[in-house]
């Protein structure tokens, strides 16, 4: 792992205790470098919140299509279709198309009931306990549960789904997604099971319509999706559904047990409670940056970014940007007047899922505060998780 002197204006999305906390030495970019060279392993990083809307909305100018992630990226590894988010238009825009069938605000609205539902059966048994874990009690189970009742998928499949998807994201400490043996993307074969079962078993859910929709490929012509495409599609939703939703609601006990007044102003007045989620992602976004093949060449800040360079989009320096966000920007708040951030993303990568992981995150609050509505977090033992494609804790225990 490479390390660097206290006084080194240094970034590494592999370095663990740089990432630990990288705030401040993305103050220090956003200030002194806005446009950051890393020549150890030759990629550039933008971090000023203009700058990161900038690239993320040029997808002609800055590609997905290489992965988003910097050591696929940079990897030259192919992707297989139907990874939507290593995708750029026009045919990006046809799986988003399918699949966003699957996001109308009606049948979000129709989830809410059983998502309330589960998240209550999680939480009940725990009600009158002096502890609680907001990943591995609620966090790690909920998210990945609302995706199979998206898919139709019996919950007593699902842990199989978690594990595999853990298999790929997670890594060693200070590891890359490229290290792992069976290759950085999963081939979704763990949905290929159930798949099958439901050809023959058709419901009313995403899977059944997937099947069974035609489409206008981007090629011209009229068909149906491959297996490959669909097994994919599954994955992809399961895996960014459910982790970045999940780390969400990890830093959302952190935060809020840190801030103990504003908690005590949340469980008064759940009013508040859309804002919260807001600054939490803001403040903590699941996914720490993202990275684009840069396809021309590019000028930043008076330099050019050469045709092929890998680039980073730091979301977390952005969305602590002051320009964006005022001199406070580095104070977390809940009730900041709302501006836009990046954590969702931005343009045709836009997150699909974005009302539904805002909706799970207010549920599970609110039914926290519900049974908890005070609670101290306990990072001795928390446990972060490892992966550079996204940010977070994989235990968040709290004493109640």
């Amino acid at each position: 792992m490479t390390t660097s002197t206290a006084d080194e204006l240094y970034y590494d999305p592999w370095n663990v205790a740089l990432n630990a906390d990288p705030y401040p030495m993305f103050k220090r970019i956003r200030d002194e470098s806005p446009l950051y060279y890393n020549e150890i392993h030759d990629f550039y990083a933008l971090s000023r919140f203009e700058d990161v809307n900038r690239t993320l909305i040029d997808h002609a100018g800055f590609s997905s299509a290489r992965g988003v992630v910097l050591e696929i990226l940079k990897s030259d590894i192919e992707i297989p279709p139907g990874v939507l988010i290593f995708e750029d238009p026009p045919i990006h825009d046809i799986h988003r198309k399918l699949l966003s069938r699957a996001f109308t605000p009606r049948k979000i609205r129709a989830l809410e009931l059983q998502i309330r539902e589960f998240t209550v059966r999680c939480l009940d048994p725990l009600a009158g306990g002096d502890a609680f874990d907001f990943v591995k009690d609620l966090g790690a189970v909920m998210p990945l549960r609302v995706v199979g009742m998206l898919f139709g998928i019996p919950e007593d499949y699902q842990r199989r789904v978690q594990q595999d998807g853990e298999r790929f994201v997670r890594t060693e400490r200070g590891g890359r997604m490229t290290d792992n043996p069976d290759g950085p993307i999963t081939d979704g074969q763990v949905f290929a099971d159930f798949l099958d079962w439901r050809i023959t078993h058709p419901a009313d859910d995403l899977t059944t319509e997937l099947l069974t929709v035609e489409f206008e490929d981007e090629t011209g012509i009229e068909r149906r999706l491959r297996r490959d495409e669909l097994l994919m599609f599954m994955n992809v939703v399961a895996v960014a559904g459910a982790e970045t939703t999940t780390r969400l609601i990890g830093w959302s006990g952190k935060l809020l047990s840190e801030h103990p007044d504003q908690r005590r102003r949340l469980v008064a007045d759940r009013a508040l409670l859309p804002g919260a989620i807001e600054e939490v992602l803001r403040f903590e976004p699941p996914a720490l940056q993202a990275g684009r093949y840069v396809t021309r060449d590019v000028e930043f800040h008076g330099r050019t970014v050469p045709a092929g360079s890998a680039l980073l989009t730091l979301i977390g320096a952005a969305n602590r940007d002051e320009r964006q966000f005022g001199p406070d920007a580095d104070t977390f708040d809940i009730t900041r007047e709302p501006r836009q951030h990046l954590s969702f993303g931005v343009g045709a990568h836009f997150c699909l899922g974005n009302a539904l992981a805002r909706l799970e995150a207010r549920i599970a609050l609110e039914e926290i505060m519900n049974r908890f509505p005070d609670w101290e977090v306990d990072l001795d033992r928390a446990v972060f998780s490892s992966s550079s494609a996204v940010r977070g804790w994989d235990s968040m225990p709290a004493r109640v």
